[in-house]
């Protein structure tokens, strides 16, 4: 089959965006010429009367992986309050930004007009000014969260993860002390989250659980690659699974949280670490998904004139094919990528291309070779949550897993 009819074979991007919006609710604002290029719409924003302020502006980095940002995204999630983000360059931070937080430092929130600093007080902050409270109203057990919410940031847990996550492999001795220590510390949250019933670290959802969740489920992605090291399905660790399954079960966390290959790139990038085991395999209870298929085509289908741009312009593709002309390739481009949104929307009815695209004579240009090269370059390029959720990204790396394949 000619390339040419490969092409006219593949519904538009109007029509698979069409079909898109019809299977998923989730939308993002566009920022025309602004990094990120999308962001995320506030589950509550929606219920805000006209021409009224906004009551949280949160100050947050532009890469969606600071776990301290996390912390305050996924409370005004849970407490369902309207708010607006500014995103912060943490390489360069603007000199406003400076100028107006004497740290510094994200996450920082106006709340009500007020600035505040820093995730844990930022968090309380929420509680003071906000309902739906994500605090025990039982005396005791409220005690408890405040002393268990400082700990949180004070019983080494951090510092002891990071530390065994960070440690180079040329000293046999400290990697093995760090991972001790480090066993210790989630054998302590293992008799902790023993104390009341549930399966959370209190008997209902609360900030304790926020406080913890970024750390856990950035260490769980990265420990097994980077360390050999499993805390999910350790039997050791049988309460932090239950939790990690009952948090799993969060809408507020899905819209918040990172897909592990997302923690693993972002952890390589900025600490230039090297890994002693593959990434995990992807989950197909997710990937298989019409609500996070839908949302991944709906994202590609909205955003793919600059996912076209940001191929063209950092994968390399244009060097390699430098003969040919560059509309060609860009054709090519836009093919492979609707290809991946049909199959994320319509899965095995939609028919791939098994070889039939270009041919070997064609020296000059195999659009099959154009596409492997942009599938794959975007495949680890998608950021979860900055681009799409994690269960989204999860999908959309299958479908290309998927495409990718019928290439070969």
């Amino acid at each position: 089959m000619s390339t040419q009819n490969m092409t006219s074979s593949v519904s538009s991007w109007e029509l698979l965006q069409e079909i898109a919006k019809n299977n998923t609710s989730t939308r993002r604002v566009r920022r025309l010429g602004k990094s990120p290029s999308t962001a995320p719409i506030s589950n509550s924003l929606h219920k805000m009367p006209p021409d009224v302020i906004i009551p949280v502006l949160l100050y947050r980095d532009k890469n969606f992986w600071c776990p301290f940002c996390e912390r305050v995204w996924f409370a005004l999630e849970e407490k369902q309050i309207p708010f607006e983000t500014e995103f912060i360059d943490l390489a360069n931070k603007p000199k406003w930004f400076t100028n107006l937080v004497p740290t510094a430092l994200v996450p920082t929130a106006k709340i009500k007009g007020k600035l505040v600093y820093e995730s844990k007080e930022i968090l309380l902050q929420l509680e003071e000014y906000f309902g739906k409270t994500l605090l025990p109203k039982r005396r005791e057990e409220h005690t408890v969260a405040r002393v268990w919410i400082e700990e949180a940031e004070t019983n080494g847990f951090q510092a002891a993860g990071y530390k065994f996550l960070l440690q180079r492999h040329d000293n046999s001795d400290e990697v093995a002390n760090n991972q001790a220590t480090f066993v210790a510390k989630l054998d302590e949250l293992e008799q902790t989250l023993a104390k009341y019933p549930g399966v959370y670290f209190l008997s209902t959802f609360s900030l304790v659980d926020i406080m913890y969740s970024p750390h856990l489920d950035r260490l769980a992605s990265c420990l097994p690659v980077y360390q050999g090291f499993s805390i999910r399905n350790n039997p050791r660790f049988p309460r932090i699974n239950a939790w990690f399954d009952a948090i799993a079960e969060r809408p507020a966390y899905h819209r918040v949280k990172s897909d592990a290959i997302t923690n693993n790139l972002m952890f390589c990038r900025l600490w230039g670490a090297e890994p002693i085991a593959n990434l995990p395999p992807l989950d197909p209870t997710v990937s298989t998904k019409l609500e996070y298929r839908a949302e991944a085509a709906e994202r590609l289908s909205d955003n793919y004139e600059a996912a076209i741009s940001d191929i063209l312009k950092n994968s390399g593709i244009k060097a390699f094919f430098s003969s040919v002309d560059v509309s060609a390739v860009e054709e090519a481009i836009d093919f492979h990528l609707r290809l991946v949104a049909a199959y994320l929307l319509h899965g095995d009815k939609v028919l791939l291309p098994w070889g039939r695209v270009g041919t070997k004579t064609n020296l000059k240009l195999l659009p099959s070779a154009v596409g492997a090269i942009a599938l794959a370059y975007v495949r680890n390029r998608i950021c979860a949550p900055r681009d799409m959720s994690a269960g989204a990204a999860t999908a959309f790396r299958a479908a290309v897993d998927k495409v990718l394949v019928s290439l070969c």
